[in-house]
This record gives structure tokens, sequence and C-alpha cells, in this order.
């Protein structure tokens, strides 16, 4: 079929009468013939397609407007391949001829990652390939009997751990710290370390995250993730709050690029480390610890600033442990790929922050602001950044596209708008052999790409102002183009001075015939919106979808053109 993802809706009214191509050289063609007789799109208001344009050659033909009212489409480029990282230069264009060269498809170049991103995209590497050797000492070390440990943890003991701490060498070191248990609850032992800089949190300070995580973000994840393992038989999971965490990032890095809130790392878990000197043999977070007077000789991190970050550091690792315990220790699979594990442990802070409402909007601005943030560099050039980004975890940008999935997945597929509903969809994709594209479209029961275009799609119309959205393009939590100026007032001075104060997904708009949209496609992602206008009694307008200089796209970044009438 020439639209080989539609909607129930939205359709072909006939098939293309002749292949966009010169019948004497066959030539890829520089823009549509108006010689060969084409059927057009129709679509009704609300209806929407995908149209793959590598067997028309991107010839798509829109029809006559035979209303006394204007028409309006909304048009997302998209490239729904499920290979991580390609790229393709696309051109949507009206009438205007170009010559025709090779279309290209390349892997996306993205920029170095600052250190503290570069750290947890080694974390979440290492865990995929469960390449722990490659840690100091990891792979000549001699098992050694565990020291048996307390049934239950007390305040006032210590232990000794080892903690990653380093992040230039790939984990070629770690230090050995020593540390006492501060805070003990239902679900979690706070260790903190024993040469903690002075002027750091109270025991009152270590009790309220104890009963944050406890009472909240706990119960969070677990309804939406599913159990953690406890492979130390204490019942808790141990939060060590370290110095050598504050250490991992000079204090230069530390201004220019941001620093390392806390961490999980797999090996800790993992059955094949069991008993290896390097590994601590639990259930363990690391976090930063309070260092007001800058004494570690890295950034300055005061009480509150750890008060209001730690948390949500907590409830974004803890989904990476509960995942990391799923798949690999039940169920005997790899680790879920990167950018879909890193989406779930966004989509966790967000459920942590709404534990907070109604009533405490400062709590709740505090979990969602850096998801909305990162959405919002998506947003802003959403043809740069892919959302099937498995050579790394991405900078900012493709966490908050990935966030964004899995939040639109969360609203479309739950049997109700009930938070209950929503966990039970995030919870299909946690204990499961599949990972990635696959694990959604099992989850989903759709081909992987009807689904990414749907959302392409529910990006921009899902809060359109006067347009009634398809379910299917809808968020049901979040209604963007208000909450980015709502936020913006609410949240105030805990916002970064970047935080826009609108929407930022722009859809530019033109006259059919008249478009001329050109750039990237990066897989998974939207690449650009653009609305097409036709005026009461129109005539039928062309669009040739190709790469920059006018070739026929290649099937391997699967493009699609996703039409959607608004009016």
């Amino acid at each position: 079929m020439l639209a080989l993802v539609r909607s129930q809706m939205g359709l072909w009214s006939g098939l293309l009468a002749a292949a966009c191509v010169d019948r004497v050289t066959g030539a890829p063609l520089a823009a549509c013939n108006p010689a060969y007789h084409y059927q057009a799109l129709v679509l009704q208001v609300g209806e929407y397609t995908a149209v793959d344009p590598v067997p028309t050659y991107g010839c798509v033909v829109f029809p006559a407007n035979a209303s006394a009212d204007s028409a309006e489409y909304l048009l997302v480029p998209q490239a729904t391949t499920e290979t991580p990282d390609l790229m393709a230069t696309f051109k949507l264009a009206g009438a205007a001829p170009v010559t025709a060269a090779a279309a290209m498809a390349a892997l996306v170049q993205e920029a170095p990652l600052p250190p503290a991103e570069r750290f947890h995209y080694q974390l979440r590497e290492l865990e995929r390939t469960r390449a722990y050797s490659s840690i100091a000492g990891a792979a000549t070390a001699r098992p050694q009997a565990v020291p048996p440990l307390p049934a239950r943890i007390q305040v006032g003991e210590q232990r000794t751990f080892n903690v990653l701490s380093s992040i230039n060498s790939i984990f070629a070191t770690y230090a050995r710290v020593t540390a006492t248990v501060q805070s003990a609850g239902q679900h979690i032992a706070i260790y903190v370390d024993d040469d903690v800089p002075p002027n750091g949190l109270t025991t009152a300070d270590l009790d309220g995250l104890r009963d944050v995580f406890d009472q909240q973000l706990y119960p969070a994840d677990t309804a939406a993730f599913g159990r953690e393992s406890d492979i130390d038989n204490n019942g808790l999971v141990i939060v060590l709050m370290t110095n050598v965490v504050n250490k991992l990032v000079s204090a230069a890095d530390c201004q220019a690029t941001g620093y390392v809130a806390g961490f999980f790392f797999g090996a800790d878990i993992d059955p094949s480390t069991r008993g290896i000197n390097a590994f601590n043999d639990a259930e363990i977070f690391y976090t930063m610890v309070a260092d007001p007077d800058s004494t570690l000789g890295t950034c300055r991190h005061d009480i509150t600033q750890v008060k209001q970050v730690v948390p949500g550091t907590l409830v974004h690792e803890f989904q990476h442990m509960i995942s990391y315990n799923q798949h690999v220790l039940i169920g005997k699979s790899s680790p879920e790929v990167l950018w879909l594990n890193e989406a779930m442990s966004h989509y966790a802070e967000e459920l942590g922050g709404r534990t907070f409402l109604p009533g405490d909007s400062a709590s709740f601005c505090n979990y969602v602001s850096g998801d909305l943030r990162n959405a919002a560099s998506y947003f802003t050039a959403p043809g740069s950044h892919p959302l099937v980004d498995t050579s790394g975890i991405g900078g900012l940008a493709e966490r908050g596209v990935g966030w964004l999935f899995v939040r639109y997945l969360a609203d479309r597929f739950a049997q109700d708008t009930t938070l209950a509903a929503q966990n039970e969809v995030t919870r299909t994709l946690v204990p499961t052999k599949l990972t990635g594209t696959a694990n959604v479209a099992h989850m989903t029961g759709a081909p992987f790409a009807t689904t990414v275009g749907e959302w392409a799609l529910a990006n921009w119309v899902s809060d359109l102002p006067g347009f009634t959205a398809p379910k299917a393009l809808k968020y049901e939590k979040w209604a963007f183009r208000s909450a980015y100026p709502v936020l913006k007032a609410r949240c105030g001075t805990s916002l970064p001075s970047s935080f826009p104060s609108s929407f930022p997904l722009v859809a530019t708009a033109a006259a059919g015939p008249s478009i001329n949209l050109a750039g990237t496609m990066v897989s998974g992602s939207g690449a650009a919106y653009q609305r097409a206008l036709q005026g009461p009694g129109a005539d039928p307008f062309n669009l040739l979808f190709s790469d920059a200089t006018g070739a026929r796209l290649r099937s391997t970044v699967s493009p699609r053109l996703n039409v959607l009438r608004i009016r």
C-alpha cells in the first residue's frame, strides 16, 4: 500500500496512477510531473494519515478545496526508522524544481557530552554490555565471602563501600568510603560519608529525605515499574551520600556544564559480580553531599539545593534499579536500551512530582521543571534530536524527547485517565525480555512507525485551540501551551532563566503551493512542523517530499509524511 501507516479514518482515495519517475531515463524527478494523473489525498477535518514517499517518489497531491471555508493541514516529515541515530536530509516543496542528486542516510553526529552526562552514559553502557571487568580490580579480584548483614539496618551502623570515582578513565578507579547510617525507614537506609564536609544536612533533613522516599517515591516507582531486587536480604534500598560523587566533576566543569547529583550502577546487583571486591552486593544509590563552604574544591552545594535535587535523583535512579532487576535478574535477558531506559526514569521524575499534588506546587516544580526544560530543547529543534538514540543517552534535548514519548504512551494506551491505568501501561514495558522499539511495539500492539507518527502529530495538536484532537493524538496529563507560562509564573526562582515562557514548538504556515521546507530527519523524531493553507475554492496542489536536493528518499530511514487535516 502507498500509505503504509494510517489512521482508521484517514486514507487515500485511490492509488497513484503512475510512479513519479522519468519514463525515459528512470531517474528520480525533481518535482511531481503534472503530466501524470495522481489521485488526491482526501481527508476530512480530524482525519490523518502517514504517507510513505518511497514508492511514489515523494509526490503527494492535495485536492481542490470545494468548501466556502479555508482548509488547513498539518504536515510533519519524520524518519520512523528503528535503527538508532540515522539521519537524512529532507525537502518539502510545493512546485519549485531542483537538481536531483544521491540521497543521504548517515549517522547523527552529536556534540560531545559534558562530563556529567558522559558519566551516566558510561554507566548505562556498561550495564548494557555487562563488561564489568573493565573496572580496575574486577577482572582479577578473587570472589570473597560477603560479610553477613543484619536483618535490619540500624542507625549508627558503619560500613565500608567501593564507589566509582572516575569519569575520564572509563571507571579505571574506585574509592573506598566508610560511612555510617544516619537515618533508616521502611524502604531506605541513608549512609553518610564519615568525612562529609561541615555544616551539611541535619538529622531532621535526612529523616525528611527518608520519609519522602518511603511514603511517596517508593510507592510511585514500584506501582509504575515493578519491584526492586533484594540480594542482600535486608529489605532496604541503601543511599550512600558521599564526597566521591561531588568530586566526579571539576569545579570548572561543574560551573560550565553541570554536576553529578547521584547514580545507580547495575554491577552492584548483577549476579556475575557477586562477591567481587569492586562491587557492593547491595541495592544502592550514590548521591552528592551538601558542601555549603566548597570544602571539597568543586561546586558549592548548599543544604536547600541538596534537599531539592536528591529526591528527584532517587526516584529517577530507582527506575533504573527496578528495570535492571526486572530485565536482568528476573528476566535473564539484556538491560533495557539506553534511550527507553532513560526516558522511563525521566517519566519517574514526573510521577514523583505528582505525588505532591494537589497542594504543594513548589515541590511539584522541583521534580517536573527539568523534564519540561528538556522537552523545550527538543521542541525548539526537533529535527536535530533523535528519539531512538542508542549510541548514547544524548543530551538534555534527547532526554526531553524520550520523556515526551513515554508520557504519550502512558496517556495514549491507558484504559482511562487514572494513574492506576497509566501504571498498567508502564509496568508492561518493564518485566519483559524485549527492549527498545520492539518493546514499544509489543506493548502497543501496533508497528513502532504507527505509534511514533501519531505521537509526532500529538506534540502540536493535542491542545490546539479550536481543534478537538482525536484520542490517539492527545496527551491527557499535559496541555503544553498553557503549562509553560503557568510553570514559568508559578515556579519562579526554582527555574533556570532559559526556561521558556511559552510553548516552543512552532509550525510555520504557508499556502500549499508555496511551501518550501527543508532540514534533517533523525531516528524517531518529528523533523519539522508545517501548516499548509488552502483558501476557499482553491485549486489542487502538489507537494514533493524528497531529500534536500529533490532526490528520492531512501527506505533505510523509513520516511513518512504525517498529514492531519485541521480545518
